[in-house]
């Protein structure tokens, strides 16, 4: 397993201060974790994929040992994040997102960002009208909490609205030990739910004109909405590929030896 990681600081369009670590040799390949991870929730799929590639990983604005120097929360903010970390890794890169990451991936490839392959587990759209979803205020009440401090309020309303997470397991969470790492990236949520929108239908029409190969992949454990968007992307990019992990759901980052292989091969 490789050691020598490479941590620096870079800068992104608007001033805001980007953590990165970089791992391996090899051709370029980027990470990007979704809502409540950072660097160090992908750490273990770089380590499995840094013996053939040079991996990059680093932590969104807000969070992490990244801040935000924006005056308010847009898509273009973290896409221009994105384009940073690209330029950073040599100017040309394949990317790999989870969950919200992998929307964020898919808007880099729709906006034209210098991307050679995307590959998304589990992208975090809404695929069908009659699909539950959340309101459409919980980006306005989201940046409240953020606002009041409320990183509690602002974890729990993301995790009941947004993911369905029930209030009784919510309660257990917050008992956890985990739970101050959660609420520790509560003032990246409302850039999760902006590039998600789960209250409305995924652009299936940009991503029709996605010009890049890419990869979608989901568990056969997974939540059916998450599986439904992952055939969804698949179906409606030009030449995607689509593959089902059998036996693993949302939290493949936790066992990354599999995905790790998915990823090697596709990306080459």
């Amino acid at each position: 397993m490789p050691e020598d990681i490479t941590s620096v600081h870079i800068t992104s369009k608007d001033g805001t201060t980007l953590a990165v670590d970089t791992v391996g040799e090899g051709a370029p390949v980027i990470l990007v974790g979704g809502a409540f991870n950072d660097r160090s929730t992908v750490a273990a799929l770089g380590a499995e994929l840094a013996p053939r590639f040079s991996v990059v990983t680093y932590d969104r604005r807000g969070r992490g040992g990244s801040d935000d120097r924006s005056g308010d929360y847009l898509v273009a903010n973290e896409v221009d994040d994105l384009a940073a970390v690209i330029a950073h890794a040599g100017g040309r890169a394949s990317v790999f997102g989870h969950s919200s990451g992998a929307v964020l991936v898919l808007e880099g490839a729709m906006r034209g960002l210098p991307i050679d392959r995307v590959a998304v587990y589990e992208p975090a759209y809404r695929a069908a009208e009659d699909a539950p979803g959340p309101a459409a205020d919980l980006y306005d009440r989201l940046k409240a909490l953020v606002a009041a401090g409320d990183r509690d309020g602002a974890a729990e309303v993301f995790l009941r609205e947004a993911v369905g997470v029930p209030d009784g397991v919510i309660a257990g969470m917050r008992s956890g030990e985990a739970w101050p790492f959660l609420t520790g990236k509560a003032p990246s949520l409302p850039y999760d739910v902006l590039l998600s929108t789960p209250w409305q239908v995924m652009p299936f029409d940009r991503l029709a004109r996605i010009g890049v190969p890419v990869l979608a992949v989901y568990g056969d454990r997974t939540a059916p909405g998450l599986a439904e968007a992952t055939r969804a992307v698949a179906a409606t990019v030009p030449g995607a590929e689509l593959k089902v992990m059998e036996g693993e759901d949302h939290a493949v980052l936790q066992r990354p030896a599999g995905l790790a292989g998915i990823l090697a091969d596709f990306f080459g």
